[in-house]
């Protein structure tokens, strides 16, 4: 979040810890909307409680989600119905990914916690020829434009938590339970190192604190 008094931040800190919502799900619709409507296999890096997992079941045939928190895949088995065609795995990524290839790729809010070029490329690589790779990030704020989109986003952000919460306090949703830490690399960065393994791929800045990468593999 952009830099402002430490009063207000701690006022904004409070309002969310009683107001919670996941910005990570938002982009779920979005991401869909980039997928073919029927796929065989889609791999989720990062899969946390499942709620993308068991939303791509709904275009793959088989999905296969993957966590480096055990804990969490074991909430996110407890959530999947047993007809869903979704199986969990604890590794991390991207040395323990399972092997290719996969239709569809998706990773949210999790390629910052990796080695961002060698998680990239084992992506890449686990890609079927014609299949799509879906990100959603975080990045550090250092920009002009960076800082923007952040002062933009707190508005908004205080508008979609209290629709979304229907103006009363609520509990933390499970998804927003895993482990978090925080970007060190800038948009610029990204982009750059991405051009370099994934070219052709279309990244954004979007509100909310994320960007988005789409790549197809020819």
């Amino acid at each position: 979040m952009t830099s402002l008094p430490r009063r207000v931040l701690r006022a904004l800190d409070r309002f969310h810890a009683a107001h919670p919502w996941d910005h990570n799900a938002h982009f779920h619709r979005w991401i869909l909307r980039q997928l073919p409507r029927r796929v065989g296999s889609a791999l989720e890096v990062g899969c946390g409680s499942g709620d993308l997992a068991r939303l791509l079941a709904g275009r793959a045939e088989r999905v296969h989600g993957v966590d480096a928190d055990p804990e969490i895949t074991a909430r996110a088995r407890e959530l999947t119905p047993t007809a869903v065609p979704v199986t969990y795995t604890v590794a991390d990524a991207p040395a323990g990914l399972p092997d290719g290839p996969h239709d569809v790729i998706t990773c949210v809010a999790v390629v910052h916690h990796l080695p961002f070029t060698q998680a990239l490329e084992a992506f890449r690589d686990r890609l079927a020829p014609g299949g799509t790779l879906v990100i959603v990030g975080v990045s550090r704020e250092r920009t002009p434009a960076d800082h923007l989109l952040s002062v933009a986003s707190i508005p908004l952000n205080i508008v979609m938590a209290l629709l979304k919460n229907r103006g009363r306090p609520a509990p933390r949703p499970v998804s927003m339970t895993a482990r978090t830490s925080p970007a060190d690399m800038a948009f610029p960065e990204i982009v750059r190192a991405t051009r370099a393994v994934l070219p052709g791929a279309r990244l954004r800045r979007r509100l909310f604190w994320r960007y988005t990468l789409v790549w197809r593999r020819r």
